[in-house]
């Protein structure tokens, strides 16, 4: 579950516009039947991925397998990526990492099989392994168990200063700290007493701004003033309000906000002592929310806005970045462009060439000579047989309600879209993410296997408006259930989807999209497979993790509030597991002991209800996982589970083969459901 608050923190549809016509999916395609491909090429670990260089340029970082693991390395960038090094042996993959501003560490987060109580570590990658070692020292900046560390500010003015929260005192809130890289040195700079969710800095590293969030889920952008703090700005519940940097002059903010009258989030200048307000941009084809801001971190100019509607758009500032990024269009036709990182000087640049049916590659580009070179392709394997990849396409349809759904499908490559098996595929969240148009691995996965996918953005999705947003309050379980199950209906309408050959997945709350479908509607799936979905919205609730507090009162404005009679029906209502009785079709669910947003006990509860009225339900569960399956093993594990589960039950093709060492997990993956327990909910 993502849980997004009105102050933008983490805790984690365009209703106009004609029906996009299906007539070239009608088509078919005349080319040799498309072959089986390894699982492998889509799940298995790439060779290399997530490429940055370093400030200066003379390095390159990347993530690369080691000891089965991704982790970081590191190369000179002229030297050939076999000379590369080791600089991390962490024993799960890691979230990310990051160069600091001067290039002296290397930083990056990892948790504990998968509890998201983060630490942050600090590595030299140019320091030497111990004798004994093949990777050199990593320093952990802030060894706190049961803490989730936060970046808050990284200094350009001093790249040895960071600015981090941690949750130490208070796990509900984080107070805000002053790290020295170098050293370790924490500096408390302020204490969170008052439900603070936010802090901004400006340019020169000066504190300016915090926000905060009151026990209604309404948020308070304050002017620090001395010892006082000066409210500038206000947004309810329902509505968003962020901070994405400073002007030239350092000045006045950049303020993204749907505040009143607005409905597509819109960008202004903000001079947080005047309270001025100046309209800087909304999305020109008035469609989608507003959607990044690009500063230059040398000119403080502004580079590039964009806007994501069925694709990504950018509207160019800078002329200089506006040449470079047509010539790369130019260079690579038919493909996306991503900026994926740069030198200090934005002379050079690591970019990324993708689309939805290639797969990716990384090129370095000299924005100076206009040079191109290659550095890695992260699957070259798949790139050999892209061939065979299928092409996402946007699509819209109409709800119950008459609402306009988009979303997107995907037909297996080579076949008639016609009276195919379907997996529909809902995303996560629910309130805030969305699905994109772009290579998504599971997706083309599916469609080699046979099936056409539909991925809905279903009322409740971001990025289509405020009110297409707040349209999925109090609506689990109803109209943002219908929008997926409309989407279904548009299909078979079509003659696309064969309709005794239609299954759901999910994972969290596509998890929870998953058991409601089958509960709710159960004549119109054959299957489901929810991955960490929640299965009781009452049990959800009551185990949040501590440091969700801020956002209690925007997700019972999702779900209803179980302290009122009112708010407890409605859950009772919405949660599959008081609707077991009526889940008649196989289900396969998947779930990760160290959950800490959906707890095992959400799975343990569906599968005791549906065991115990002799109903056919599989369950795998891993030790070592979290929310979703990071660890290579586990996770090719619960693919090929998924591939002969989906097999068996709509019929689509699977491939058999497996290593030993995969097999093997998947054997202890699986529970016995009969011995599977649990304490019963009072509700």
């Amino acid at each position: 579950m993502t849980i997004q608050t009105s102050s933008k923190l983490a805790l984690a549809l365009f209703a106009g516009g004609a029906f996009t016509c299906l007539a070239m999916l009608q088509t078919k395609v005349t080319k040799a039947e498309t072959p089986l491909l390894d699982r492998e090429l889509f799940f298995g670990n790439p060779q290399i991925a997530g490429g940055q260089l370093s400030p200066d340029g003379k390095f390159i970082s990347f993530m690369k397998p080691y000891n089965g693991i991704m982790n970081v390395w590191v190369k000179e960038f002229a030297e050939p990526f076999e000379k590369a090094r080791p600089l991390t042996d962490s024993k799960r993959p890691l979230y990310g990492y990051t160069w600091t501003e001067d290039g002296n560490f290397i930083l990056f987060v990892k948790d504990s099989d998968g509890d998201e109580n983060m630490n942050l570590f600090a590595v030299d990658p140019n320091a030497k392994p111990a004798a004994d070692k093949e990777t050199p020292e990593s320093r952990n900046l802030t060894p706190l168990k049961g803490v989730r560390a936060q970046m808050i500010h990284a200094s350009q003015n001093n790249p040895d200063l960071l600015w981090v929260g941690l949750n130490d005192r208070d796990k509900a809130w984080h107070d805000l700290y002053r790290l020295e890289i170098s050293t370790g040195k924490l500096t408390l700079v302020y204490e969170n007493k008052d439900r603070i969710t936010g802090y901004e800095f400006d340019w020169d590293d000066n504190l300016r701004l915090l926000s905060r969030t009151d026990p209604a889920g309404n948020q308070t952008l304050l002017r620090i003033d001395g010892d006082n703090l000066e409210p500038i700005y206000e947004t309810n519940v329902n509505e968003n309000a962020s901070v994405s940097g400073w002007d030239r002059k350092n000045e006045s903010m950049y303020l993204i906000t749907n505040q009143g009258d607005l409905d597509l989030t819109t960008l202004y200048k903000m001079n947080p002592k005047t309270k001025e307000m100046e309209l800087v941009e909304s999305d020109p084809e008035k469609q989608v929310d507003f959607g990044g801001l690009r500063l230059d971190r040398n000119t403080r100019a502004v580079i590039s806005t964009s806007y994501t509607d069925d694709k990504t758009r950018y509207y160019w500032r800078d002329k200089t970045w506006e040449g470079n990024y047509k010539f790369l269009q130019d260079s690579f036709p038919g493909r996306e462009i991503s900026f994926q990182s740069s030198t200090n000087d934005y002379n050079k640049f690591l970019i990324a060439v993708h689309g939805d049916k290639y797969a990716a590659e990384a090129w370095y580009f000299d924005a100076k000579k206009r040079e191109l070179i290659h550095q890695y392709t992260p699957r070259p394997e798949l790139k050999e047989v892209e061939e065979y990849l299928a092409p996402m396409i946007p699509i819209r349809y109409a709800s119950s309600d008459g609402l306009e759904i988009p979303g997107y499908l995907t037909v297996p490559a080579g076949v008639e879209a016609k009276n195919l098996p379907v997996v529909v595929l809902v995303h996560g969240g629910p309130k805030g993410p969305r699905d994109n148009w772009g290579y998504n691995s599971l997706v083309q996965f599916l469609a080699n296997r046979g099936y056409a996918v539909l991925q809905p953005n279903f009322r409740a999705s971001g990025g289509y408006g405020k009110n297409f947003l707040n349209a999925g309050d109090l609506q689990w379980g109803k109209l943002m259930q219908d929008d997926i199950t409309w989407g279904v209906k548009h299909l078979i309408q079509k003659g696309i989807a064969d309709k005794d050959r239609i299954a759901i997945m999910g994972g969290s709350y596509g998890g929870y999209a998953t058991l409601a479908g089958l509960a709710f509607t159960p004549d119109l799936y054959a299957c489901g497979v929810d991955i960490v979905g929640p299965s009781n919205i009452f049990t959800l609730l009551d185990s949040i993790p501590a440091y969700w507090e801020a956002g209690k009162a925007f997700l019972y404005g999702m779900v209803g509030d179980p302290k009122t009679e009112e708010g407890k029906e409605r859950i009772r209502n919405a949660s599959p597991l008081f609707s077991a009785s009526k889940i008649s079709k196989p289900l396969l669910i998947i779930q990760g002991a160290n959950d800490p947003r959906v707890k095992q006990a959400e799975a343990d509860q569906i599968v005791i209800a549906l065991r115990n009225r002799g109903q056919k339900v599989s369950y795998l569960l891993a030790d070592d996982e979290g929310h979703g399956f990071a660890k290579p093993i586990n996770r090719m594990a619960m693919y090929a589970e998924i591939e002969a589960f989906l097999a068996d039950q709509i019929g689509g093709r699977a491939q058999k083969e497996m290593s030993h060492e995969v097999a093997k997990r998947l054997e202890q993956l699986r529970v016995d459901v009969s011995k599977v327990t649990h304490e019963p909910s009072k509700n």
